[in-house]
């Protein structure tokens, strides 16, 4: 049974890699810097579409924490969120106006990307909205975390995806163009996280917050996972499955202690509930583009009309990465 499964995850995994070639044709580069990478750069990978005023800061933010090359796609943007991108120096640009859900919710156009210029390579993926805190993140580069898995002869590194909220109404939490996010969005669940084990790859499958107890108390089983692999040594055989929940080979989804302890983890702030949460919720949800047709996007849109109060009597307000840690929702494991 052993054999049989990883065989057919094998197959598995070849038949998206030959997807993502096709779907590759999809790309057309508006500004090819690639030329500029270096064996041990540091790269980025997104996808986004009309993000003109959350791009500076996200930008700004992962050159600081040590990424040396974007490798961005922009999926059709109606703002000038592609020239944001394209003026850059340290970025290389793709577009597509092809359909987001008919490429795996942009997976396969990732894929492709990632199979021509990530090997060998520690890789981040990420959203725009996404912000990864990993331990000694103040202190230490995301050049350091990667030496020191490398020295550990470790591929592949796990973090909670953490849903970040205002204090009142969603859109009075007001974002301009640069900002911080977190200076006006930065509340979060300390608890109410349910975690199972996918027995066939292997993965945490890791629900809750404050998206499941406000949007989907229903129906928590449809919440959005929060388990993700966003940074991984890169090899061309590899491929994410569902965004970057999981990932084949099955073996880089162990990013947790399978003995009772704990491993070294991080966390990825998510920022979406700012005052542009309502129309893109909105937007979202009519273009049915994203997973399950937009039924995530739906589900916000029909209740409170998309401005929700998500603050509550037991949330917390961020500080730094030791209070996860100390939280139990990250782990430094014997990062010392």
């Amino acid at each position: 049974m052993g054999i049989w499964t990883s065989y057919r995850l094998r197959l598995q995994r070849k038949r998206w890699k030959l997807r993502a070639r096709r779907k590759g044709r999809d790309l057309t580069a508006v500004q090819d810097r690639t030329a500029q990478i270096l064996p041990d750069d540091i790269l980025l990978f997104c996808t986004f579409r009309n993000e003109d005023v959350r791009l500076p800061y996200f930008l700004d933010y992962y050159r600081e924490l040590g990424v040396n090359h974007f490798l961005l796609i922009d999926n059709d943007s109606s703002d000038g969120g592609q020239q944001v991108a394209a003026d850059q120096p340290d970025v290389s640009l793709w577009t597509t106006k092809a359909g987001y859900g008919d490429a795996r919710y942009g997976l396969d156009w990732l894929t492709w990307l990632q199979g021509k210029y990530a090997h060998g390579h520690w890789a981040l993926t990420v959203d725009v909205d996404e912000f990864f805190v990993y331990p000694f993140c103040d202190t230490r580069p995301l050049r350091a975390l990667g030496d020191w898995l490398d020295a550990s002869e470790v591929r592949s590194f796990g973090a909670m995806l953490l849903d970040l909220y205002p204090k009142g109404a969603v859109s009075k939490a007001v974002y301009t163009r640069g900002q911080d996010p977190l200076t006006v969005s930065n509340w979060f669940d300390a608890g109410n996280y349910t975690m199972k084990r996918n027995p066939l790859l292997r993965n945490l499958w890791i629900q809750g917050g404050p998206r499941a107890r406000t949007f989907f108390a229903d129906k928590p089983k449809r919440s959005p996972a929060l388990n993700k692999v966003p940074f991984v040594k890169w090899q061309r055989p590899y491929t994410y499955v569902s965004s970057t929940h999981m990932i084949l080979p099955r073996g880089l989804n162990l990013v947790y202690d399978q003995h009772g302890g704990e491993k070294t983890s991080g966390i990825l702030l998510h920022t979406k509930f700012l005052n542009t949460f309502g129309g893109r919720a909105a937007e979202e949800a009519a273009r049915a583009e994203h997973y399950r047709k937009g039924e995530e996007y739906k589900s916000y849109a029909d209740r409170y009309g998309a401005d929700p109060d998500l603050w509550c009597k037991w949330s917390e307000q961020y500080i730094n990465w030791r209070q996860l840690e100390m939280l139990g929702l990250m782990s430094k494991g014997n990062w010392a």
